[in-house]
């Protein structure tokens, strides 16, 4: 079967910290991708840069921070990307150079099962034509609430979604590190990781560069949901000839990110990763052990707190207590049933509570997504 690989490059990358694009950085990294793509394996290229490519074209001084003056850069850099991609892949191939093909998506496309499977299905389409498709959030439309927030995480999902056999991420550190080796020589590249805990993820940072919206804790959130799709994932540097093949081929320059104790099936991919919550429900901490630790189902007893307007068979959020995300489950209580259900043992809810179950949310229609 042949092997699918989701490259994703990120705006610093690709593009100058004054804005514009970097047209020889495209053309190394166009090179990379055609020797994938010559030795046989369907390539899908995951990029970021239209904001930064544009925004000097369009006027500003900097990069903008007003959303429709993000979207109007957008608009111009989306075409600037696409023009210099098909100039760099046309150099490489038979009849005329590697074809690629654009493709914009939202959070909102991946959160609609029929506009992900029509997505996939054009994807798929495309590789089986032998063409790049270039695949970018569609910023131009896409709002704060509905955004991915980086580009790293679409690359996770689309990884997921056409089952690929690894995602690279490429970044300008080699790595993982177990501080940061720009503040600390001492600090030691993780080689690999078999499971993101808090641990790994306080290690990894917070915030990008000038020109991009991704640091390096961005980049391990879309190894995790790569690896509960059962597809690994390497973060590090592709700066030499050759790299981005030994990259794919397990002896790149950063750090793997296995799957062997993370597969989810497709059903509860989407639960835990494309859906979009309706609400929040908050649990004490009985409930969590028994979410996260005794694959039990969420009870009435355990709630103390409802979030937003939901109906059953809607998705919501669950947190403790703290506020952190616990996973993501489908509701049988509307938000009112849950609010006056709250806190009661099974037999209270039965004599004040009209419901039809007693479960909040089954365990069969549970995902946990706390390391």
């Amino acid at each position: 079967m042949t092997e699918t690989i989701v490259v994703k490059i990120g705006s610093s990358s690709l593009t100058s910290e004054e804005g514009g694009l970097n047209r020889e950085r495209i053309a190394f990294f166009a090179r990379e991708l055609a020797a994938l793509h010559e030795s046989g394996r369907q390539v899908l290229l995951v990029t970021s840069g239209a904001v930064a490519a544009g925004f000097r074209k369009i006027g500003y001084a900097a990069r903008p921070k007003i959303v429709h003056e993000k979207q109007a850069a957008a608009a111009v850099g989306q075409a600037l990307l696409m023009q210099a991609y098909q100039e760099a892949f046309a150099s490489y191939g038979a009849d005329g150079g590697i074809g690629v093909a654009q493709i914009l998506l939202t959070r909102a496309d991946f959160s609609n099962r029929r506009r992900i499977q029509n997505a996939q299905l054009t994807i798929e389409e495309l590789l089986k034509q032998r063409m790049v498709p270039i695949i970018n959030e569609n910023d131009t439309v896409a709002t704060d609430e509905l955004k991915f927030g980086d580009n790293d995480t679409l690359s996770a999902l689309v990884g997921n979604m056409v089952k690929a056999k690894r995602l690279v991420i490429i970044t300008d550190m080699d790595g993982l590190y177990t501080e940061d080796p720009r503040k600390n020589p001492a600090a030691r590249r993780i080689e690999r990781v078999d499971q993101i805990s808090d641990d790994i993820l306080s290690i990894a940072g917070g915030a990008g560069s000038s020109v991009g919206t991704g640091g390096m804790r961005s980049k391990i959130e879309a190894a995790r949901i790569a690896m509960r799709g059962g597809i690994p994932a390497f973060i590090g540097r592709v700066v030499e000839p050759g790299d981005l093949m030994l990259a794919v081929d397990g002896n790149g320059r950063g750090t793997y990110f296995d799957t062997s104790l993370h597969n989810l099936p497709m059903k509860k991919q989407w639960l835990g990763f494309h859906s979009m919550p309706q609400g929040r429900i908050l649990v004490d901490e009985g409930a969590e052990r028994a979410l996260l630790l005794g694959g039990k189902s969420l009870l009435p007893a355990g709630i103390r707190a409802i979030e937003g307007d939901f109906h059953p068979g809607d998705v919501v959020e669950v947190c403790n207590l703290r506020g952190e995300t616990l996973g993501r489950g489908v509701v049988n209580y509307a938000a009112w049933q849950a609010q006056a259900a709250a806190g009661l043992s099974s037999e209270e809810v039965r004599r004040r509570v009209e419901v039809v179950r007693m479960e909040v949310i089954h365990r069969d229609e549970w995902v946990t997504l706390k390391a």
